[in-house]
């Protein structure tokens, strides 16, 4: 959207990645030369926060707010390979003796301790990353129970048709979400630990390169499917 039509969207709700609507866009915070810097979001408990610009997207007359921890972690598995390259192209400039002694120890301090941070970073988004696929699946396991709950209770006739459909349909729907965001975060969370390892095999001796290549394409094995039995309405069982 252009600059112009951004205030459009003031008073206009807010949905994450999975379609739940999170809050509403209450106002924006820009720089005196007009060009928007933050945004603030009234949260549905009231709370107000500011927010980044990077972390709505805005399509068409939707908003979507995009996690801090992905927003992060893209930021990371691009900057941590990049200061790793930078390096090595550095340790192989002076092995070429290309540059001084002094120039390449100062330039390699610098990029160790930018890497040394960015690694620090990556570490707590895999740690965030953990809790929240915690909290998912904590989600996911309640849901499940609610359905198989409500399953019994249309089976012996407490709960009528419609309110079923309408219980059903949500129960479902609000699965699928939180399926969706459990995958989102086992995915970043496997994305951002692969950067780390990919670093530290870097230093390894050949063998055990090997070895930690391969522990990190089992890492990568896609998950099993997950499989919901749904009702066909009208007939018995859960």
């Amino acid at each position: 959207m252009s600059n112009s039509n951004l205030f459009l969207s003031i008073g206009k709700p807010i949905k994450n990645e999975y379609g739940r609507v999170i809050g509403k866009l209450a106002s924006f915070a820009l720089t005196p030369s007009g060009k928007f810097e933050a945004v603030y979001i009234e949260f549905g408990d009231g709370q107000f926060s500011k927010q980044p610009m990077e972390s709505l997207r805005f399509t068409g007359a939707e908003i979507t707010f995009i996690s801090k921890i992905k927003n992060t972690a893209g930021t990371l598995c691009d900057q941590i390979p990049l200061i790793w390259r930078k390096d090595e192209a550095l340790k192989d400039l002076s092995e070429k003796k290309k540059i001084t002694p002094e120039v390449y120890q100062d330039l390699h301090n610098s990029f160790s301790s930018v890497l040394t941070q960015l690694k620090k970073d990556a570490q707590i988004i895999v740690d965030e990353a953990a809790i929240e696929i915690e909290r998912c699946q904590e989600e996911i396991s309640s849901l499940s129970y609610a359905i198989a709950n409500l399953e019994i209770e249309h089976e012996i006739g407490k709960v009528d048709e419609e309110n079923y459909k309408i219980a059903f349909g949500l129960l479902q729907e609000t699965l699928r979400r939180a399926t969706s965001e459990k995958t989102d975060y086992e995915l970043t969370k496997s994305r951002v630990s692969s950067v780390l390892l990919g670093d530290t095999v870097s230093s390894l001796p050949k063998t055990t390169k090997i070895y930690a290549e391969q522990v990190s394409n089992a890492s990568r094995l896609p998950e099993p499917p997950v499989v919901v039995y749904v009702k066909e309405i009208g007939k018995a069982g859960i």
